[in-house]
């Protein structure tokens, strides 16, 4: 799907910038032209990663999109990223125009149901080695664009034990 006539902006955050914060509204979509985001919640004052942007993909707080309320998720540059926005009424518009493009939405749908699914399986797998196991068999790239601490973080095991996993 060509998604680029439907770019409204393009945003450029510095390492380290909020694309998103905590407690606010985010209906648009987010294309990754060039660098890494990542997803993360606060459970009491510790950071979860539950998802990651890099580039080709596309990157949206999922709940704050659809109820367009406030939602507790960051969207956070890991390094200098650029992104296309697309709102979710330029969006919307576009699926609308034809049957294809409700179809075309459909798949992304079924596509970001499958991948949280994969995720939950992640989450459950009581094995680090397991764990890591999966996650690069199903996305090598995101330990090329990704720094590991925070892939040990979204693995949910230390730094130091992800080192291990990569070496054996």
């Amino acid at each position: 799907m060509n998604l680029q006539k439907l770019y409204t902006s393009t945003l450029t955050l510095q390492r380290n910038e909020y694309l998103k914060a905590a407690n606010t509204t985010d209906t648009n979509i987010y294309f990754v032209e060039s660098g890494s985001l990542r997803i993360f919640i606060l459970d009491g004052s510790e950071e979860q990663v539950i998802r990651f942007g890099y580039p080709d993909n596309i990157i949206v707080a999922l709940d704050s999109f659809f109820l367009e309320k406030p939602s507790e998720f960051y969207i956070q540059a890991l390094k200098k990223t650029i992104v296309k926005v697309i709102p979710k009424s330029v969006f919307y518009e576009f699926v609308e125009q034809s049957e294809e493009n409700k179809k075309v939405f459909i798949k992304m749908l079924e596509d970001l149901i499958l991948q949280q699914m994969e995720r939950e399986k992640d989450i459950l797998t009581s094995s680090p080695k397991e764990r890591y196991n999966r996650v690069l068999a199903r996305s090598p790239r995101l330990f090329q664009e990704i720094p590991n601490k925070h892939i040990a973080n979204y693995l949910r095991m230390s730094a130091e034990t992800l080192s291990r996993l990569k070496k054996s």
